[in-house]
């Protein structure tokens, strides 16, 4: 289970959340509105090496090379 980075859209709280799954919808702590996942952070291949020119988005990603 992956801990991800979420930013509430309506109040700003930015927090981090143990999740099952990726696209798992995750709501703010603080107001409870609907919370958008945050690209920050170094990423990692499949290999654990550090990829470049990446964004950290998979789901628009044709691989990590």
């Amino acid at each position: 289970m992956p801990v991800l980075q979420y930013r509430c859209p309506q109040c700003g709280n930015q927090f981090d959340e143990l999740v099952a799954r990726y696209d798992e919808a995750v709501r703010c702590p603080v107001c409870g509105a609907q919370a958008a996942r945050e690209w920050a952070g170094e990423v990692f291949s499949a290999t654990g090496k550090p990829v470049k020119k990446c964004s950290g988005h998979c789901a628009t990603c044709s691989g990590c090379k």
